[in-house]
């Protein structure tokens, strides 16, 4: 049997998450040099930032 939702579960500060909406998670492919192999970065970054991290090598 599901479980109702709790009043809880609801976000406090709509400010914070409306916030929180404006950053990207973006994972990045990287070869190695020394070996050939592909290692990922993973970072948090602006929104407004996602193609200035892509294009930097």
């Amino acid at each position: 049997m599901a479980k109702a939702a709790s009043k809880n579960a609801k976000v406090k500060d709509v400010k914070a998450a409306a916030e929180a909406k404006n950053w990207s998670k973006v994972i990045k492919a990287v070869r190695s040099p020394k070996t050939g192999a592909y290692t990922f970065k993973e970072v948090i970054v602006h929104k407004d930032k996602v193609k200035d991290y892509l294009s930097e090598k």
